[in-house]
C-alpha cells in the first residue's frame, strides 16, 4: 500500500482549509484517509503560528513507514525543518509559451527584413 502525507481539503467555497493527512495513494483527495496530522489555513497571514499546525512526531513516524509527502507538503516540513532542502530545478519555468515565442520569431523576422531593406535601400 502506497502511503501518502497530503493535504486534504475542507471548508466551504473560496474559505480553503487544509488537513495535513496520511492516507493511501489510491483514496480520492478528500476521502478516506488513516489519520489527521495536522492543519493548514492558507487565509491567514504567512507569519501566523496558526497558519500550519503539524504533529511532527506523527509525521516523523509516518516517514520512517516510508509515507512520501506531495510537494506541498514536503516544502511546508522543509520550513519547520523536518525534512532537508531539497534542489529543484525547473528550466522551463522561465521560458515564455509557444504563441509567445512564435510572436518573438515574428517580430525578429521583421526586424530582419526591414534591416536588410534599409541596407539595400543605401
Amino acid at each position: 500500500m502506497a502511503m501518502k502525507i497530503r493535504l486534504a481539503r475542507g471548508g466551504s467555497k473560496k474559505r480553503p482549509f487544509y488537513r495535513i493527512v496520511a492516507a493511501d495513494s489510491r483514496m480520492p483527495r478528500d476521502g478516506r484517509f488513516i489519520e489527521k496530522l495536522g492543519t493548514y489555513n492558507p487565509l491567514l497571514p504567512k507569519d501566523s503560528e496558526e497558519r500550519v499546525k503539524m504533529d511532527i512526531e506523527k509525521i516523523q513516524a509516518w516517514l520512517d513507514k516510508g509515507a512520501q509527502p506531495t510537494d506541498r507538503v514536503a516544502r511546508m516540513l522543509e520550513a519547520a525543518g523536518v525534512r532537508e532542502k531539497a534542489v529543484r530545478n525547473n528550466p522551463n519555468k522561465a521560458k515564455p509559451g509557444k504563441k509567445a515565442q512564435e510572436r518573438a520569431e515574428e517580430k525578429a523576422a521583421k526586424a530582419a527584413e526591414a534591416a536588410e531593406a534599409a541596407a539595400d535601400a543605401e
